[in-house]
């Protein structure tokens, strides 16, 4: 198959020629439709989170069609028009864990551990797909599954409901575009910060009750905030809960390190909590509040050829919402 090829890592994404994936008994082959972008795409080719086997194909978001099903494998045929979850685990962690599966050693990410979509085929267990919400467009079924997933989880994690005040930091990228349509569907009162002024008047659009500038100080006080930014804002964040408030983190575009300033966190008797995708019973939650007209941002779509113009877009942090790939027919 052709597909966005990384042969080094640190290196460089070229278009090129790879040996199709196999799908063993367990496992669906899909043809994408459309892919999307996260900032894995970009980290991979700095050698983080840790270099991937190579070569290796990105991608974490796929829609697309099934060309392959294993013999083992009987709720999907071929044809079937399906969105890929992309958090693997094991059944041994689902037997375990439960909804907390994703906490288990193991967990593989589409497009990291995993070939991911960014080429002609993917392969993935048959447990990881689903039919795609049929009312939405194959650039909004692209768009949801990372992002949405991990921003249902972390909202779950931090008890959110309806009251709640949710401070989203950072508005822009898909975990947290999807938090604020997640956040406001669950009947919380939703503030964001941006340093950018156009996101932040589009956040009000989307349903924000208000939006602040990252670089100022944030005149709210709230029940939770959700942080994926860290070095940058962190210390405001914490600053930003109430007593007993919780803050849901899921990653550091600025940083891997922080300071806490542990008095305030006893003091105030916070709760700091971290969180990773997603287990397959959220996933199938959000599939269907997708299928019920949940809210998609998607900020831009690319060709697959034009793959490298989608990660400038990424690399620039302009976009709101998810950057999409639209695969040839």
């Amino acid at each position: 198959m052709r597909a966005w090829l990384l042969d080094e890592s640190p290196g460089t994404y070229h278009f090129g020629e790879v040996d199709d994936p196999v799908a063993g008994p367990d496992d669906v082959r899909v043809r994408p439709v459309a892919s999307a972008l996260n900032h894995m795409d970009l980290w991979l080719t700095g050698g983080q989170p840790r270099p991937p086997s190579l070569p290796h194909v990105p991608g974490c978001d796929v829609a697309g069609i099934v060309e392959t099903v294993g013999e083992r494998v009987d709720h999907v045929q071929v044809g079937d028009e399906v969105v890929v979850n992309p958090s693997v685990t094991s059944l041994e962690a689902v037997v375990a864990h439960g909804v907390d599966a994703p906490i288990a050693p193991g967990l593989q990410i589409l497009g990291e551990q995993r070939w991911g979509g960014h080429g002609e085929l993917v392969v993935v267990p048959g447990r990881n797909v689903l039919p795609r919400p049929s009312e939405r467009s194959w650039e909004e079924c692209a768009a949801y599954p990372l992002a949405t997933l991990t921003a249902w989880r972390m909202l779950r994690r931090a008890r959110v409901t309806a009251g709640d005040t949710v401070l989203i930091v950072g508005i822009g990228g898909g975990v947290s575009a999807a938090a604020l349509g997640l956040a406001r569907r669950q009947g919380a009162v939703v503030y964001v910060t941006s340093r950018d002024a156009a996101k932040r008047r589009r956040a009000v659009e989307l349903g924000a009750t208000a939006a602040f500038d990252s670089n100022d100080d944030w005149p709210v006080i709230v029940d939770v905030v959700i942080e994926s930014v860290g070095p940058a804002t962190w210390d405001r964040s914490v600053r930003a809960l109430k007593p007993g408030g919780r803050m849901a983190v899921c990653g550091g575009t600025s940083g891997r390190k922080v300071e806490l300033n542990l008095p305030r966190l006893f003091f105030k008797q916070l709760e700091i909590i971290g969180s990773t995708m997603g287990s397959y019973d959220e996933f199938a939650r959000v599939t269907v509040l997708v299928d019920q007209g949940l809210d998609i941002h998607v900020d831009e779509v690319f060709d697959l050829a034009d793959y490298p113009k989608a990660l400038d877009r990424l690399r620039s942090g302009e976009q709101l919402g998810k950057v999409v790939l639209r695969h040839p027919s």
